[in-house]
């Protein structure tokens, strides 16, 4: 491996680092441990060779976090038992640095589950974006009062397509008030419309790689890509996962511009939504194009009686939240920010 192609797998491990170290949603375990990651990658060391055959995805691809959510799967799995004595989400210490031999080692010689993973985009199918993306649907639905077709791109296992099966505790509250899974009232920062929230009625996803929700072989990869020492979001995500053995959902293994084609489409008596979150940065720009073409035909036919909505919760330019955009045809087309939060989820910024 020359030089330059390891120096830059060195950017890739820096720049995830500073991802990890500030915010809401803080990772100093991974923080540290991808800043020795780095370091060993600027030396051309097993770091640096485990990305190679991946390299040239680009930063978007977020190398990093296919990585470690390979090896946090083999530590939940119990196949890497030295590293669970460190991994945090294992019961382990927490120590980053004394865990770095034994993370250099898989690199070095990385067992079936790290290759798969790193040939892959992340599915952290994140639950708390469904605080955010609630907010979005819940304000749909205060314009349309129709209910719900729901249509997501990059579902990963679907847990966010079951978001109305979770409890959301503000202005009347939406949702099942006796879910697992909740969101205190403290969490939303404005005045929410989930008082003129409307059922969802028909709901469907797709993904390149879709995970099952209710097997051990997908709730453990789901897992893997939560940061080993936020154990909030593991415990939330537990408690979705305990819902989804409840809620069937179909996720279809298709490109998202073949999905969009074959479903979002006005039906009279019902708003048809398409959502997705943190997903866009993974298109190809020619697909993106392709799915904005569908959408601008699809929507030319909608009325007051079969209207549309896009609802998308995606980074902004310079990378420090997420903002939840909704756009509705034919009453208000033109994109609105609605609310804005961590990528992972509250506290969530309602706009009005």
């Amino acid at each position: 491996m020359n030089e330059a192609r390891a120096a830059l797998a060195a950017d890739h491990y820096r720049i995830q680092a500073d991802g990890c170290r500030s915010g809401a949603s803080a990772s100093p375990f991974y923080a540290t441990m991808l800043d020795a990651l780095g370091a060993d990658a600027a030396r051309r060391g097993p770091a640096a060779r485990v990305l190679d055959p991946v390299l040239d995805s680009g930063f978007l691809a977020a190398l990093p976090l296919r990585l470690l959510g390979g090896i946090h799967r083999e530590v939940l799995s119990g196949r890497a038992p030295a590293l669970a004595t460190r991994f945090p989400s294992t019961g382990g210490d927490g120590d980053a640095r004394a865990a770095i031999d034994d993370v250099l080692r898989m690199c070095d010689d990385p067992p079936p589950g790290v290759h798969d993973a790193l040939d892959r985009d992340p599915q952290t199918n994140e639950v708390g974006r469904a605080a955010s993306l609630a907010v979005g649907l819940a304000a749909i639905g205060s314009i349309t009062r129709r209910p719900i077709r729901l249509f997501e791109i990059g579902s990963s296992g679907g847990l966010n397509l079951r978001l109305d099966h979770y409890w959301y505790d503000a202005d009347g509250g939406w949702g099942n008030p006796d879910a697992p899974v909740r969101f205190a009232a403290d969490e939303f920062l404005g005045r929410t419309e989930f008082a003129a929230a409307v059922p969802i009625v028909e709901r469907r996803g797709c993904d390149l790689h879709p995970l099952d929700a209710t097997t051990d072989a997908g709730v453990l990869t789901l897992l893997g890509y939560v940061w080993p020492d936020q154990t909030e979001r593991l415990d939330r995500l537990r408690r979705a996962l305990a819902v989804a053995r409840d809620v069937p959902v179909t996720i279809d293994a298709q490109l998202g511009e073949a999905f969009v084609d074959q479903h979002f489409r006005p039906e009279p008596g019902t708003t048809t939504v398409l959502m997705h979150s943190i997903v866009w940065q993974y298109i190809p720009e020619a697909e993106r194009r392709t799915i904005r073409a569908i959408v601008a035909e699809r929507v030319a036919h909608s009325s007051v009686h079969a209207p549309c909505a896009w609802l998308r919760f995606e980074p902004r330019s310079e990378w420090t939240l997420a903002e939840t955009h909704i756009e509705i045809w034919p009453h208000r087309p033109g994109a609105v920010r609605v609310a804005a939060s961590g990528f992972h989820g509250p506290p969530v910024h309602v706009f009005r």
